[in-house]
């Protein structure tokens, strides 16, 4: 039985491996061991390892390491303390291959502590770009650090390749998420207005904004410039609140005080997936800088503003409107993205990230492939031979 390590570190990576996970713990030939870490750990940001553990996954390897604070000291302190646990979490329950996924500082702790392990990396939509953030450069990072490759789109393995990976590691699976898009049903306006008890009628916009890390200093300037521009549309809003980033506390506190302050605003803290997809085919629009904006909001026609840097190099649909940060791009974003002229236009939209089955080739191919000395022993393809 081959032991499939799986690292999640916060709501966002466990939504996307549901399909990876169901299909792992399925396969009688394959036995899965989660690493969980970073977020799902926090009272903070709602201890979601109990979500886990209620989908029945209650065996674990838990690898604390958040300190309670975002400023930079604290981010790089974090970092060296997951790398420490997830070192000795290794040592206790080591996989034949470690599956991690994206670009988040958590997660590169896990790959890094895997390599005096010699544990075969699988790395999950690298190649991509976010060059408003330091993600981008731990995802290319992790590239590096792994010898599995499952890529979401073509242009993203030219650029895995580019960066020294041989051909025979990288497969362009799609991204993950889109297989829970295709298999889960979607939740009505009245029972999803039940179940998360706020307003969904008339439909509202979903807002999503995280800290641009390479811009950590203006975090308050851009929160407050958003939270400006959709006060002023007029519109009902529904957050979601930002992840574990340098400035994500400051823009927590201030979208919690809109949220105080306005009637046409709530919260939805970690909804849950199927909630999550259900909340996108009935929004009004998007709008924020959320990686769920670029990949899965196209496959239901969602118009999104796509607010500043943090998604720029990215591959995206016809349905995503780029303004930068002041309020008044913000706002003229928000009234193009709802005007039926320009919903219409998204009705043949089609997604470039994938037809809904990435799960099924990167289990074949995690399953598949020898565990030998080729697969840990890395060649550095140059591009340009002498």
């Amino acid at each position: 039985m081959r032991t499939l390590g799986v690292v999640t570190v916060g709501r966002s990576d466990y939504g996307i491996y549901q399909p990876i996970l169901k299909r792992i713990a399925s396969d009688p030939a394959l036995k899965l061991l989660l690493f969980v870490g970073g977020m799902h750990l926090s009272k903070e940001f709602g201890l979601t390892v109990k979500a886990i553990e209620s989908d029945g996954y209650k065996k674990c390897e838990r690898v604390k390491m958040l300190v309670s604070s975002d400023t930079p000291e604290a981010i790089s302190k974090s970092m060296g303390m997951g790398l420490i646990g997830f070192a000795q979490a290794y040592r206790r329950s080591r996989p034949d291959i470690l599956v991690v996924l994206g670009d988040r500082f958590e997660m590169h702790a896990a790959a890094l502590a895997a390599l005096p392990f010699n544990i075969p990396v699988a790395h999950i939509h690298g190649g991509e770009l976010t060059q408003g953030a330091i993600d981008d450069a731990l995802r290319h990072s992790m590239t590096k650090l792994s010898h599995l490759h499952f890529v979401s789109t073509k242009e993203y393995a030219r650029r895995v390749e580019q960066l020294g990976e041989e051909k025979w590691r990288i497969t362009v699976s799609g991204a993950p998420s889109l297989d829970n898009l295709k298999s889960m049903p979607l939740l009505d306006r009245p029972v999803l207005a039940k179940i998360l008890k706020v307003k969904l009628t008339p439909p509202p916009l979903l807002v999503t904004f995280h800290p641009v890390t390479l811009e950590h200093t203006r975090a308050a300037w851009q929160a407050g410039e958003l939270l400006a521009a959709l006060k002023t549309s007029g519109l009902p809003v529904i957050f979601s609140l930002p992840n574990a980033d340098t400035g994500g506390r400051i823009i927590r506190a201030m979208i919690e005080k809109y949220a105080r302050q306005n009637d046409l605003a709530s919260i939805c803290d970690n909804p849950g997936i199927q909630n999550y997809f259900s909340l996108m085919k009935l929004a009004a629009a998007m709008v924020g800088n959320s990686s769920s904006g670029i990949i899965e909001a196209p496959s239901v026609k969602l118009p999104v503003v796509n607010v500043g840097s943090r998604q720029a190099g990215r591959v995206r649909a016809k349905n995503v409107i780029d303004v930068d940060g002041r309020r008044e791009e913000i706002l003229s974003g928000i009234r193009r993205a709802i005007s039926d002229k320009f919903r219409s236009g998204l009705k043949v939209l089609c997604n470039p990230y994938g037809d809904g089955h990435a799960a099924e080739r990167i289990v074949r191919r995690l399953k598949g492939v020898e565990l030998n000395d080729r697969l840990i022993r890395k060649t550095f393809q140059d591009m340009v031979k002498k």
